[in-house]
């Protein structure tokens, strides 16, 4: 049984950092990976990030790239999230997942297995 439970969620100032923090329970045979990903009333559910298990490649949504960092513990089985220059358009809810091979091999497609989430707010 998987479990994802994510914290660090707050209401900050356009401009400033959080770090979400994601930690894993269980998992699921075939996963490579853990990954962010967010979503608000108008978007629906976005890719935001993953990173292999293994050998620790990650994948970035191109919005988020250059401002946004992920980053696992192995031996805890803990993802993070450190966002940075934070922007009104990143108001949403974050939520961890378990990420399986796309298509393309990379490791970035969501499955079943997700966290409750945490809401991030971003006021200007």
């Amino acid at each position: 049984q998987v479990q994802l439970v994510e914290s660090g969620g707050d209401s900050v100032q356009a401009g400033g950092a959080l770090r979400l923090t994601c930690s894993k329970s269980g998992d699921a045979v075939g996963s490579c990976g853990m990954g962010w990903f967010r979503q608000t009333p108008g978007k629906g559910r976005e890719f935001v990030s993953s990173i292999r298990t293994d050998d620790g490649t990650t994948n970035y949504r191109d919005i988020i790239k250059g401002r946004f960092t992920v980053s696992q513990d192995k031996a805890k089985n803990t993802l993070f999230l450190q966002m940075n220059n934070l922007k009104t358009e990143d108001t949403a809810v974050y939520l961890c997942g378990l990420v399986f091979r796309s298509y393309d091999g990379s490791c970035v497609r969501p499955d079943y297995y997700w966290g409750q989430g945490t809401q991030v707010t971003v006021y200007s």
